[in-house]
């Protein structure tokens, strides 16, 4: 694999998270969200009840960075703060019914552009994409492994 194969890659995935998000948004007629807001209710919606502490440590980011974002999405409706019942200095992290039903709206959006777009392709390209899914989830989960 080349510099180059590996650059042509990283834009190629770069570029269609921006459309997919940009063209999403616009469906669903909100303000695009900054990526460091969307990060944080990606990762809750995955692990519900993470602190703050541990969202940090995940994003690889500053606790009070993470910190900052959690007052931006809760004052917004979309995060909730509950006290952990074993140690009460913890805050645990959720998501609100806002928040879910802003998230399957834009997925559903997300999901009708992608799919959009992949009708636009001839069926070899469309077969080759669509294998490649699995390995490119593969390939994210080890790209937030690493340090």
């Amino acid at each position: 694999m080349t510099e180059e194969t590996l650059s042509q890659l990283g834009a190629a995935l770069g570029d269609l998270h921006r459309v997919l998000r940009r063209r999403a948004s616009q469906r669903t007629g909100r303000a695009l969200m900054p990526d460091a807001q969307v990060e944080v209710l990606r990762l809750v919606q995955r692990q519900p009840g993470i602190s703050v502490r541990e969202a940090a440590e995940r994003l690889g980011t500053a606790a009070n960075t993470v910190s900052t974002l959690v007052g931006e999405l809760t004052a917004a409706g979309l995060l909730r703060r509950d006290r952990d019942p074993e140690d009460r200095r913890t805050v645990r992290l959720g998501l609100t019914e806002q928040a879910w039903e802003q998230i399957a709206a834009y997925g559903q959006h997300r999901r009708d552009v992608l799919a959009a777009a992949l009708a636009g392709l001839d069926a070899a390209d469309r077969e080759q994409l669509l294998a490649a899914v699995p390995a490119l989830t593969r390939l994210a989960d080890r790209a937030a492994e690493l340090r």
